[in-house]
């Protein structure tokens, strides 16, 4: 791994069907955070879990933010290229294909920036609490991307209207959106996993 690489875990996959997962945290977390997650949604599949190159606070972040809500826009360019980078080293080394993002808070948002800026890197996302997370994104061709978006309802982070733009930016660039509204908050629930899992089943079915 090169100057690109971030601090990270690896564990291969125990079951050849499933899709390698990307796992990217949220505030304050380590790449040790959504490893569960990541077993409980797809039992099997590789496990590639950066940690944030960004402190806030002396709290991992995937980029640097103005205010809670407002995106220093720049670095979160700059970070996802450079994430989706390491992704391209990490599936050379590990040799697995372009995983699913499995993204929570900070994670889904810089998971958001890398569909728009390089949709190569990814096969697919699971956007937990996520946000739009570029004011003016560039035309990305996402081709039938399959997108999980889960929202809670009483979030105080992200506002409804944020979400919904964000689903339909996607839908815009040719992704196919999946996006529920969950009766929760900013945290994740039960309903998360098991709608998580149920989808990443279904899209897994579908590419076999």
């Amino acid at each position: 791994m090169t100057e690109s690489a971030f601090i990270h875990r690896y564990e291969p996959a125990t079951s050849a069907g499933s899709p390698p997962l990307l796992l990217l945290h949220g505030t304050g977390g380590d790449e040790n955070d959504l490893l569960g997650l990541g077993k409980m949604i797809s039992p099997g599949s590789a496990l590639l879990s950066p940690r944030g190159r960004v402190l806030e606070h002396g709290m991992p972040r995937f980029f640097r933010r103005l205010a809670e809500g407002v995106f220093d826009e720049d670095d979160v360019r700059r970070r996802a290229l450079e994430l989706g980078d390491f992704v391209t080293e990490a599936r050379k080394q590990y040799g697995i294909a372009a995983p699913v993002a499995v993204g929570f808070s900070n994670g889904a948002n810089i998971a958001a920036a890398l569909l728009l800026l390089k949709p190569d890197a990814l096969a697919g996302a699971i956007l937990l609490r996520a946000m739009v997370p570029l004011s003016d994104p560039p035309k990305a061709e996402l081709d039938g991307k399959p997108i999980l978006l889960l929202s809670g309802q009483a979030d105080p982070i992200v506002p409804a209207s944020n979400s919904a733009k964000l689903a339909a930016l996607f839908s815009q660039a040719g992704a196919r959106v999946e996006h529920k509204v969950l009766p929760s908050g900013h945290q994740l629930s039960q309903a998360d996993v098991t709608l998580a899992r149920n989808w990443i089943g279904n899209v897994d079915a579908k590419a076999a």
